[in-house]
């Protein structure tokens, strides 16, 4: 029976934080509990702070680091080859704009430097309950431990650090049940793009959605954070998963976690979504019918499990996806040759997607002809794969074993592929040329691209203990 007074975990988390109700004409003013700043989307804003003669609010509750621009190479001098002096003067100028204001900041020194949605959680900064914003459109990552957490933009960036709200209508919410039992060598990216390929690249839109069934409550946080960071591929405004145990123990002891902690526990326990509360709209998906997924045209949205045939163009607009990756509808997608395999980005680069690619990797050797880079999402992470000997498994395999970074899931920092190149990729946008100019990409599992990287071709991960 549904009780007028049960509330969805969104809505709990929305009512804490409204300064100004929501009104016919005018959105909800939102209070915004922790701000992750980078270089990209933050030297506008503090021009505009600078021009008005503006102070940053709360730089307490204000955290940066490096990310986008910086180079995952190191030159033999000890120099970073960064891909153009307009980078490097991004990454000065955040050091230089956080320093005046008082800012934590996880620069050169810092072992967490490195993408801002994996330095977050690492810290213990994010937890549930929060508002979270970021000037990046992956900030739903972090609605894994029941936040509200969403990307804003550069003028959005600017209005937060003067004051710490933020204007904004109040989404609708949607719950995606999944339940079962996942097939053997589904993984949680696998998931995700899944259940976008269900709903659509619109399907979210308007939407908080929650992640809800057993499947969820069973991932690790790190692959909770691989499913709602991709919550934006659908459209929609953030993705949650409801706080519990496994949740608990990941922020234990970490550097923000608060010092009454069971109190906070006993807390957050409380903003799971009553029993008996309405969502505005329900979708449910067997786990069982989830395979191994990849992507075959330039949304994620158009993906397939890894033993379907491409499916037939429906639009023109597909058709043209299909011109542009050099796909043919009715062919099976695996078996498909590739260029480059990444692996990374704030999907896949924590320390449980770089033991998956290191499961498929050892003991194997990249094919010829494949260029494979492996980069971890922060410093610590990488230092921790170090410490377990993944990154000689990756280097004996003939992988190239980066420094920390967002690197090629975007390029902006150099790390590209050549027109035409087919890159399968553990990032999270496979738009035309988001890779380099003319690059197709296909987004996929870190056991995927692992397997594809071995083969040559884009391969099914359950076939390689059987082929080894």
């Amino acid at each position: 029976m549904t009780s007028h007074n049960s509330q969805t975990l969104f809505d709990k988390v929305w009512a804490r934080h409204v300064v100004v109700a929501e009104t016919a004409t005018n959105p909800a003013t939102l209070y915004i509990d922790l701000h992750l700043i980078h270089e990209v989307t933050s030297p506008q804003a503090f021009t505009e702070l600078k021009t008005r003669g503006l102070k940053v609010r709360r730089p307490d509750r204000t955290l940066a680091t490096i990310d986008h621009s910086t180079p995952t190479r190191i030159n033999a001098d000890g120099s970073r080859p960064y891909v153009t002096p307009q980078a490097e003067t991004q990454v000065e100028t955040l050091l230089a704009n956080t320093k005046i204001h008082g800012i934590e900041t996880h620069g050169w020194d810092s072992e967490h430097r490195g993408i801002v949605h994996v330095m977050g959680p690492e810290l213990g900064a994010t937890q549930p309950g929060m508002t979270i914003v970021c000037g990046d459109s992956h900030t739903s990552t972090h609605g894994a431990f029941g936040a509200i957490a969403f990307g804003i933009g550069t003028t959005q960036v600017g209005h937060v650090l003067a004051n710490q709200c933020l204007l904004m209508p109040k989404p609708k919410t949607m719950a995606i049940n999944v339940n079962g039992e996942l097939p053997r060598g589904v993984t949680p990216k696998d998931v995700i793009l899944h259940i976008i390929a269900e709903i659509g690249v619109g399907g979210g839109t308007g939407y908080a959605l929650e992640y809800r069934g057993n499947v969820f409550e069973e991932m690790s946080m790190e692959g909770r954070m691989t499913v709602c960071n991709m919550s934006i591929e659908a459209g929609a405004r953030c993705g949650m998963v409801g706080p519990d145990q496994t949740t608990f123990n990941y922020i234990r002891g970490r550097k923000f976690a608060p010092e009454k902690f069971e109190g906070a526990c006993e807390d957050w326990l409380s903003l799971r979504t009553d029993v008996g509360a309405t969502f505005d709209k329900v979708v449910d998906i067997r786990a069982q019918d989830i395979k191994p997924m990849v992507t075959y045209g330039t949304h994620p949205g158009m993906g397939i499990s890894i033993d379907s045939l491409i499916p037939a163009a429906q639009s023109d607009a597909d058709q043209g996806a299909l011109d542009y990756m050099q796909m043919t509808a009715g062919e099976e997608i695996a078996g498909t040759r590739v260029d480059k395999v990444f692996i990374g980005s704030c999907t896949n680069s924590r320390l449980e997607d770089l033991r998956a690619a290191a499961s498929i990797f050892r003991d194997n050797k990249v094919a010829d002809g494949v260029t494979t880079i492996i980069v971890p999402g922060s410093v610590i992470t990488k230092y921790q794969a170090e410490e377990e000997g993944l990154h000689q498994i990756f280097i004996d395999a003939g992988a190239e074993w980066r420094e920390a970074g967002c690197s090629m899931c975007l390029g902006m920092n150099g790390d590209i592929g050549a027109p035409g190149d087919l890159v399968v990729s553990t990032s999270n946008r496979n738009f035309m040329g988001r890779q380099g100019p003319g690059v197709r990409t296909v987004l996929a599992s870190p056991e995927t691209a692992a397997a594809t990287a071995i083969t040559g071709v884009i391969t099914d991960p359950r076939t390689i203990g059987a082929a080894a």
